[in-house]
């Protein structure tokens, strides 16, 4: 297994390497946690590209360390997914994730946000409608043949991966109002929404899944979730909120195909890509 000296020395030389580097992060956080494919295991398992995805995060490191900042020990466990035995095979990988995340009553591991908080009965629509606000604002529109509500951890990690990809393209275009408006739109985002829940959903899943790929990615979640709130100097939520008492299911929220769970509605406003 890689240790963080053996990657080569490169270093990120500007903030847009940084920002595009933190893309691809949350983009591997939106692909693990959406129901798995063949794509889920040659991105984030197999060899090659697993070992890409350590090194962005050793670059992360060496940018981290130049401006006196946290230090993430990502690599290690993104190199531990290609070892986990339920991710040897797409079988066992959707094994795992319907025993974890399935549409019961009750999942072990409730992949949506409105579910982890006390809240009064009209604070859930409320927080839905919030989180399909932002990605409105940014010209996306939630992707509704995949039957999963807005504040799926998937769809939340796909949008901030798109607003660090728009915010490289600013900083690469010198567009200074756009940078200030990705920025203040992630730090909100973080803030509001899963910066809250992040902390007690991974703790949740580590625990039903010490060693597992869920587990594992999890645990890189918390890890990358918790230096981006600390970038932007606001609080990381709490290790444990209480689950709302019953989990409403129905045929709308039922696992649907592991596409992107957001897309654009204006090309005016979106990166070129």
């Amino acid at each position: 297994m890689k240790t963080e000296t053996d990657f080569h020395p490169f270093q990120l030389s500007d903030e847009v390497d940084l920002a595009l580097c933190r893309s691809a992060l949350y983009e591997a956080l939106a692909l693990g946690f959406r129901s798995p494919n063949t794509e889920t295991l040659e991105r984030l398992v197999a060899k090659e590209q697993n070992t890409d995805l350590a090194e962005i995060t050793w670059l992360l490191n060496a940018a981290f360390k130049r401006r006196g900042e946290i230090t993430l020990p990502l690599y290690t466990y993104i190199l531990k997914l290609r070892s986990c035995t339920d991710a040897q095979s797409l079988e066992t990988l959707k094994n795992s994730y319907n025993f974890l995340f399935g549409h019961t009553a009750q999942p072990k591991v409730p992949p949506y946000e409105t579910e982890y908080g006390e809240e009064t009965l009209f604070q859930q629509p409320q927080e839905l409608a919030d989180i399909a606000g932002f990605y409105k604002a940014f010209g996306l529109e939630w992707n509704s043949d995949q039957h999963e509500r807005v504040d799926h951890i998937s769809g939340e990690c796909e949008f901030l991966s798109f607003l660090t990809r728009k915010e490289a393209y600013a900083l690469e275009l010198q567009d200074v109002f756009t940078v200030i408006e990705t920025r203040k739109a992630q730090k909100l985002f973080l803030k509001d929404h899963l910066g809250r829940f992040v902390p007690s959903f991974s703790n949740l899943l580590s625990r039903e899944d010490p060693d597992g790929f869920y587990g594992t990615l999890g645990k890189i979640c918390h890890e990358f979730i918790q230096r981006e709130c600390h970038q932007y100097d606001i609080p990381f939520g709490p290790k444990q909120l209480r689950l709302r008492p019953t989990l409403i299911t129905d045929e709308c929220f039922t696992c649907g195909p592991s596409d992107d769970l957001i897309r654009e509605i204006s090309c005016a406003d979106t990166l070129n890509e």
